[in-house]
């Protein structure tokens, strides 16, 4: 019984000496800038509705989409709005390659808008990044260093506002 009480106090012991060098490693200036970018809230730059003709057979057929895209911060959006009207052509070109069907399907939204998102990255240099981050996490499932570089680009995310097909 005296041994398992020792056994259970040095447990305690080194358990609790842990916890506390953890938090002291998140008391570190570092670790303090990194959690309030994190709290931080988000910032969304909206788009204006985009109307474009699909490539159904016929043509008849339309797509309203409205796109936000998540941004890093502030400054991140700033970058962007001077890409804008590129990143816009680029979208609308994407979307007019799809047909009617493609765009109705779940799995066809998420696959314009991993498209999308790498298009535009393309203006920052990030797109190469986003397709090799894309086929290792295929193959391999392995992380690579290019998320770090990934981290810097100024598009987080791209969120659909609005989809119409007609």
């Amino acid at each position: 019984v005296v041994l398992l009480a020792i056994a259970g106090g040095g447990a305690f012991y080194y358990i609790s000496k842990q916890r506390a060098a953890a938090e002291e490693a998140e008391d570190t200036p570092a670790a303090k800038q990194a959690a309030a970018k994190s709290h931080a809230p988000p910032v969304y730059l909206p788009l204006d509705n985009m109307v474009v003709n699909l490539a159904d057979p016929g043509g008849e057929r339309v797509a309203q989409v409205g796109i936000t895209l998540e941004v890093a911060d502030a400054k991140a959006s700033d970058q962007v709005k001077a890409y804008l009207p590129s990143i816009r052509s680029a979208v609308l070109l994407l979307i007019s390659q799809r047909t009617a069907d493609e765009l109705l399907s779940q799995s066809g939204k998420q696959r314009l808008a991993k498209d999308i998102h790498r298009e535009t990255l393309r203006p920052f240099g990030g797109a190469d990044d986003f397709e090799k981050e894309q086929e290792s996490s295929k193959g391999k499932n392995s992380k690579k260093s290019s998320t770090d570089n990934h981290n810097e680009m100024p598009v987080l995310g791209v969120l659909f506002s609005s989809f119409i097909v007609q």
